[in-house]
């Protein structure tokens, strides 16, 4: 389908549910420690976006997913299904992914966490995976490719001998969940649609520490590594500008990773 750039009203708009989807993992992330369940985490949020926020928590009932949250805990990519069972150990990291609707605008957003003891190898996936989001969101700008984000991305995940997964992928967003167009974590420069000032879509790319082949459970959403290994995933919506790209999703404590290599 044809992508049309927003408005200044409509990215007006989106500015505050991307704030607002920020704010949520704000408020989750001193509760996100050993020993606390991911229903929890859910429940927490919930609470928070209804009777604090006033917004609609968008994943809850989307296409039948069952809670408001998707939590995504060492191997599993995404879409992971918030659980009384599934309480976080001191060594895990775990994907909080939020996605919230204000005056029909959905603001989308994701960050990883490492409890205490999550081991060097763990964070350093993370790190990587969130150095690819911000060299994804520097390749943006009008004129730039779709193609040209997914490079990048690849490219860094690659060369820090990790891969990156191909099912899934960032997508446009507005008054929808998911719009046009698809926005790839893997590509070639110069290929893809050409950007253009006022699009609004997200970058959310999903590194893995082995093989980039994934799985589906028998659940029919949380998405898991083949080969068992970790998985991490950082997610921004964003705007082009005319000059580069707007997060509209930024934490107020966030700090631009510095590329390592």
């Amino acid at each position: 389908m044809p992508v049309t750039p927003k408005t200044p009203d409509e990215i007006a708009k989106m500015r505050i549910a991307g704030r607002l989807a920020a704010e949520v993992l704000e408020m989750i992330a001193p509760h996100v420690q050993p020993g606390i369940s991911t229903l929890e985490l859910d429940e927490i949020c919930h609470h928070y976006m209804v009777n604090v926020q006033n917004v609609v928590p968008a994943c809850l009932n989307y296409r039948g997913y069952p809670k408001t949250i998707c939590t995504s805990v060492n191997q599993v990519i995404c879409h992971g299904i918030p659980s009384a069972n599934k309480v976080l150990k001191n060594t895990d990291i775990i994907n909080i992914d939020i996605t919230v609707i204000k005056d029909g605008y959905y603001g989308d957003t994701s960050m990883m966490f490492c409890m205490d003891k999550a081991p060097e190898h763990a964070r350093r996936l993370s790190q990587v995976a969130h150095e690819c989001l911000y060299l994804g969101i520097e390749a943006v700008k009008p004129g730039a490719r779709l193609g040209d984000i997914g490079h990048v991305i690849q490219v860094h995940a690659e060369k820090n001998h990790y891969s990156v997964v191909r099912e899934y992928c960032g997508h446009g967003i507005g008054t929808e969940f998911h719009e046009d167009p698809q926005v790839l974590h893997y590509g070639k420069p110069g290929t893809g649609m050409v950007l253009e000032e006022g699009m609004t879509f997200t970058i959310e790319p999903m590194v893995n520490a082995g093989k980039h082949h994934t799985k589906l459970k028998k659940d029919g959403w949380t998405v898991e590594t083949r080969d068992g290994r970790l998985s991490a995933q950082w997610e921004h919506t964003l705007c082009v500008t005319s000059d580069g790209a707007e997060i509209l999703t930024t934490r107020r404590d966030e700090i631009a990773p510095v590329v390592t290599g």
